[in-house]
């Protein structure tokens, strides 16, 4: 490519939760519409669909790309919070489980997503 360098491509572990992420999400939202008939089962289901996808999608796009350290070790932080705070909710309701995990995984997504913003003030 005229004396440019393409990078080579690795697989992104990153990249691959997220997919796997999003794929649950939607999952997650057709059970809490059409398989859940109580209120607050379906409206914990949809907010940990909301979550799983949301922060899925940052995972794909992000988890494949050429980050500094910082950016991700946040990318990784914004994992676990998910699984914490999604896993806690979709947990209540399959199988009665507490929500008290719910807490610190939105503490974790948000020190994921200050991480996140401190790395691109580091580029």
């Amino acid at each position: 490519m005229l004396g440019v360098e393409r990078r080579t491509r690795k697989p992104s572990f990153l990249a691959f939760c997220g997919g796997l992420l999003a794929s649950a999400a939607v999952g997650l939202s057709a059970y809490a519409s059409h398989g859940v008939s109580e209120a607050l089962a379906q409206s914990h289901l949809n907010t940990a669909a909301l979550y799983a996808f949301g922060h899925g999608v940052v995972l794909v796009c992000l988890g494949a790309a050429s980050l500094n350290q910082l950016g991700r070790g946040a990318l990784y932080v914004l994992l676990v919070g998910t699984l914490l705070f999604s896993g806690s909710l979709v947990g209540n309701v399959l199988m009665q489980w507490p929500t008290t995990l719910a807490p610190a995984g939105g503490m974790t997504l948000m020190g994921g997503w200050l991480l996140l913003a401190l790395s691109a003030l580091r580029r």
